[in-house]
């Protein structure tokens, strides 16, 4: 497994590179935004997870983590010493996978790192059809793969994750306990409720028509999410 590390602190970038080196990965470290773009340039396709800082010299994590998946699904965790919901969200809203709010213990962003790999890599066990079709969405769970109208829409492996658990439960109304519980059974305890909100949101935001009416994932008042009657 090739990580990025992007972060401007050399004394924590050496720590942590030491950490992952000792942990079987093989990293490459950059220091800035200039660095780390050249990287993701050129060699985004050997890489498995990016750790990017969000606070650099030349410029945010935010911008490193539009240019990597702008071009690919590689999962991108930040680390940050902001421990704002703001900052938070609106780093989720850019597609990252994760953070971690420093200063972290190494154990706990390793924790971190794997289980982000580990969604990105195993296949739910829940899966059950081939295709599964959902008005104007066709979900290919062999390949991985969602389709709206006929046109192949890049999602996240949790985006992916959260509408294979509507899809196997269609017409059922799904609390955000219920849905919280499923999306993380098998990748770790971090998770809080905001987190849910954004990744209805932008799941929303590439299969609805109209996001601000959804008629696919639709609000029960009080209660949950529905799809489907």
């Amino acid at each position: 497994m090739k990580i990025l590390l992007v972060e401007d602190d050399k004394t924590i970038a050496m720590g942590l590179d030491y950490s992952l080196k000792q942990e079987e990965y093989e990293t490459i470290v950059c220091y800035n935004v200039e660095e780390a773009k050249k990287v993701i340039n050129l060699q985004l396709n050997e890489l498995d997870l990016c750790l990017f800082d969000l606070s650099l010299p030349d410029g945010s994590g935010y911008e490193l983590c539009e240019l990597v998946k702008k071009t690919s699904d590689k999962p991108v965790i930040f680390l940050t010493a902001l421990d704002d919901e703001v900052n938070v969200v609106m780093g989720l809203d850019m597609g990252a996978d994760d953070y971690i709010t420093k200063p972290f213990r190494v154990r706990e962003l390793l924790s971190r790192i794997k289980s982000v790999l580990r969604r990105y890599h195993k296949q739910p066990t829940t899966q059950v059809k081939n295709i599964i079709e959902i008005q104007n969405i066709r979900i290919n769970t062999l390949e991985g793969k969602v389709y709206k109208n006929g046109e192949e829409m890049l999602l996240t492996a949790l985006e992916y994750r959260l509408l294979l658990i509507f899809a196997n439960h269609v017409g059922q109304i799904l609390t955000r306990t219920q849905l919280l519980d499923r999306i993380w059974d098998v990748a770790g305890d971090f998770v809080n409720d905001n987190t849910l909100t954004v990744y209805i949101k932008r799941l929303r935001e590439k299969l609805e028509d109209d996001p601000q009416s959804p008629s696919l994932i639709k609000t029960v008042r009080g209660m949950g999410y529905k799809v489907g009657e």
